[in-house]
């Protein structure tokens, strides 16, 4: 007999729902082996448990080989062997890999390794960093002839003049570096001025599964900088003089950097502009602390949200071992700005860079057909004047009029709005515009317009000046002047609107930035082309920070990292050099206040004699972690060595930092700081206090007596609040003082929280 058709029918739902459940398990199959694709992961593994850097890789060896069955496997899956400096490396795992591997007992922890982005003639006169004066921080560390800086970026360009070696002595016997060739990179170069270039690209390589062509990228697999970014920074901490350095006529002068006889070593980790890849970063740090550099200087970042130090930033951590090691860090704090918490490079350890203006401004002559003159602010026009012609509004104009010819030899005005493109200008100038004028928001960039034609930018107040005249005139008419530079007043200082902000987005009590430094149209080395140009941005401001470290690390060799950044801190500029006051640029701009700038603006006249340093260690930097919650057994693999935070728990606010910031104050408090005396023995300072406003300070004791045998001093901070309601931040000032002779000023910020329950 055959089968009936109930039985076919249901024989057929079983099938069916059989090849359905098949196709179910295969798609969790394909999720699961896509999960599990091999990344990058870095296991930091502490402080080194040998001296022997060979050993050390042998460990990492073992540890890897024991999770992936043999040391064969160990090798191929190993990228970077971190051995130097500090214990961890980097391999292609998958995450099943990584969570085990993150549960071993030697590892401190494991990330997933990500991209960070990196972010001259005048700098050195405005700081007062002369080589002329006879007594200045320059001449006595013969401009820094005995220090190297490790520039960790794009490369170098070796043939820049601005790093030859006249005039400079032997290598230093301490540097162990070297100079490896490649593409279009020969070692030979090298002289005693640039005394190291490496470069380091097996992480990005796995990153782009093998495939990565340095070539399609315009790159060279080799030192060599093909986008300028490191060059520039090089040169504008370590730059040798050259003379009459300029770009296209602008800035004539002596070009030097702020230690012009520091010894400089690149490592070129960043690739194709912003791929910078972490192992690649670790891997150049940990060569440098082996190499024998005296500063580090990294004019890179991450973005919101931050990673924790001890639990996700590898940066942060090898950062940790440079400093532990004598090393100073100093490093770009982004350029998100103008918005708050937007700072990144956050960790107490690093000296954290904003980015202020200078006394040089570049302005577009803008001259309307009634004979007023205005200035464009940004971007730069080099060409030949533009004569009286037609003025037209872009928004009475169609297309249909450009093709008819109505803005042919006209100049074109506008606001930048959603209808206004650089398309629409590529457009205009295509049918025969002579000149375009853009209105649009402050950015403080300086730099060569995109056009062929004259092109200019105004802010939206000088835009509104422009339109009226438009609208209240028969004929309008205007021309364009090639750009003008103007040195002095009235250019005041100001922190530049990109420049990345506080507070603090993960530990709101450590105040960054730490100082601010010139960032905005700094002329330095470039690679081929005209020699030098314009950059801005906190990348630029970070490397003026390196070079005067580096000078005051020549000069005060016993100092530690810390107790530099307390100098560079505690005598900073709150005025710009000429004792105007500085803004904050935004909306709207304001004064400058501590999440700006820091401590202010960087005084090199001031900082190798600050009377008093607030110095921190290993154990400042323990109560530190332990403060922010980091657990017993991170810390100790941190460390090298077994250690338990005490109990309670110390209070974050008393990390010794040159500043007292408070997130959260709602009844008294009293917080500590401990100060050393490195000026003349037998010196007498007392308190001078600036409130925040609402806010009630008493110090004790308010004279600090520095004897024979008296070399630090702790005293003690009583902070009320007088408000009743939740506040924003009020800033204020502590400063110890020698009748005038030291004034060691900490800025002091509070916000008041109170928490009421009533209903």
């Amino acid at each position: 007999m055959g089968l009936s058709s109930l039985t076919v029918s249901n024989n057929r739902k079983h099938i069916v729902v059989v090849f359905i459940g098949l196709i179910f398990i295969l798609k969790i199959a394909l999720i699961s082996c896509a999960n599990q694709e091999s990344q990058i992961y870095t296991v930091h593994l502490g402080e080194r448990q040998h001296d022997d850097p060979n050993l050390v890789t042998d460990s990492h060896h073992d540890i890897l080989g024991s999770l992936l069955g043999s040391k064969e496997a160990s090798r191929e899956s190993m990228i970077y062997s971190y051995r130097h400096g500090f214990s961890g490396f980097s391999a292609k795992l998958t995450s099943s890999q990584a969570r085990e591997l993150s549960e071993n007992p030697h590892v401190v922890h494991v990330t997933r390794s990500k991209n960070m982005k990196l972010t001259t003639t005048r700098v050195s006169d405005y700081l007062g960093l002369t080589s002329t004066d006879p007594t200045g921080l320059v001449h006595e560390t013969d401009m820094g002839s005995d220090v190297i800086i490790g520039i960790v970026d794009s490369g170098i360009w070796p043939e820049s003049k601005s790093f030859n070696d006249n005039g400079l002595g032997p290598i230093p016997a301490r540097w162990k570096g070297q100079c490896v060739s490649g593409e279009g990179f020969n070692a030979s170069i090298c002289n005693r001025k640039l005394i190291g270039a490496k470069f380091y690209a097996k992480g990005i390589a796995q990153k782009y599964k093998g495939s990565f062509n340095a070539a399609e990228r315009n790159e060279a697999m080799s030192p060599l900088d093909k986008i300028g970014h490191g060059t520039h920074c090089a040169s504008t901490a370590a730059g040798s003089f050259v003379q009459d350095a300029n770009f296209l006529g602008l800035a004539q002068g002596t070009a030097r950097g702020s230690a012009p006889r520091a010894r400089v070593a690149a490592y070129k980790v960043c690739w194709n502009k912003e791929q910078c890849f972490t192992p690649d970063i670790l891997k150049a740090m940990d060569h440098a602390m082996r190499d024998g550099v005296d500063v580090l200087s990294l004019s890179l970042g991450g973005e919101i949200p931050l990673d924790f130090e001890v639990d996700r930033n590898d940066f942060a951590i090898a950062a940790f071992h440079a400093v532990m090691k004598g090393i100073p860090v100093v490093c770009a704090g982004g350029n998100d700005g103008p918005e708050t918490q937007t700072i990144s490079n956050v960790a107490p350890w690093i000296i954290t860079v904003a980015a202020t203006t200078m006394d040089r401004e570049y302005f577009t002559p803008i001259t309307l057909g009634n004979n007023i003159t205005l200035l464009g602010q940004e971007g730069l026009y080099i060409e030949e004047e533009v004569g009286f012609a037609d003025l037209v509004y872009f928004d009475d104009l169609t297309k249909a009029d450009f093709k008819a010819g109505k803005a042919h030899g006209k100049i074109l005005f506008t606001f930048l709005t959603d209808r206004y493109t650089e398309e629409i200008a590529l457009y205009a100038e295509s049918k025969g515009v002579v000149g375009i004028i853009i209105a649009t928001k402050p950015t403080d960039l300086i730099e060569l317009g995109t056009l062929y034609i004259a092109s200019a930018r105004v802010d939206y107040e000088i835009g509104m000046d422009i339109l009226l005249y438009l609208q209240t005139t028969k004929f309008p008419k205007a021309k364009i002047s090639p750009t003008k530079t103007f040195v002095g007043r009235p250019s005041a200082t100001k922190v530049a609107r990109f420049s990345s902000r506080g507070p603090n987005s993960i530990s709101p009590a450590i105040l960054k930035p730490d100082i601010a430094a010139p960032g905005v149209g700094i002329l330095a080395a470039v690679p081929a082309g005209s020699g030098y140009e314009f950059m801005s941005g906190t990348s630029m401001a970070a490397p003026v920070i390196s070079g005067i470290v580096s000078l005051l690390k020549q000069k005060r060799p016993d100092w530690s990292p810390a107790a530099i950044r307390s100098a560079l801190v505690t005598t900073a500029f709150q005025t710009d050099p000429l004792g105007g006051p500085i803004a904050a640029e935004g909306s709207p701009r304001k004064l400058a206040d501590p999440f700006d700038y820091g401590g202010g603006l960087v005084n090199p006249g001031k900082v190798a004699d600050p009377g008093l340093v607030y110095d921190m260690g290993h154990d400042e930097y323990v109560h530190y972690l332990c403060s922010a919650g980091y657990e017993d057994i991170s810390i100790s693999k941190l460390l090298g060595k077994n250690y338990t935070c005490p109990s309670p728990t110390p209070s974050m606010l008393d990390v010794n930092l040159p500043s007292i910031t408070i997130p959260y104050l709602s009844e008294e408090i009293t917080i500590s700081r401990t100060v050393t005396n490195v000026g003349p023995v037998g010196s007498v300072y007392k308190a001078v206090i600036e409130p925040p406003l609402g806010i009630n300070l008493q110090v004790s004791p308010k004279t600090l007596e520095f004897g024979p045998n008296t070399h630090k001093i702790t005293f003690t901070v009583k902070v009320s609040t007088t408000h009743r309601v939740n506040t924003d931040y009020h800033f204020g000032s502590l400063t110890w003082t020698d009748n005038g002779a030291h004034n060691v000023r900490i800025p002091l910020s509070v916000r008041t929280r109170v928490l009421n329950f009533k209903v």
